[in-house]
């Protein structure tokens, strides 16, 4: 199995997204977790974990308010 993750733009947009194949849930969960922010800073609102590029489940990237 391989595990990617796809970056969206507000408006549902495919942005480029560094290469991301990895092995397990675990470790696409850990990789998005260390770079969750930049990419957010880049446009990125949303982040589509792909199993053998089907979706597993979406996740917004926008920063909760403080």
């Amino acid at each position: 199995m391989t595990w990617t993750w796809k970056l969206e733009d507000a408006e549902g947009n495919t942005l480029e997204t560094p290469d991301s194949d990895l092995g397990s849930q675990g470790d696409a969960e850990s990789w998005l977790g260390e770079r969750w922010r930049e990419f957010a800073d880049q446009g990125a609102s949303t982040a589509v974990l792909l199993e053998d590029g089907k979706t597993v489940y979406r996740m917004d990237l926008t920063p909760a308010e403080e």
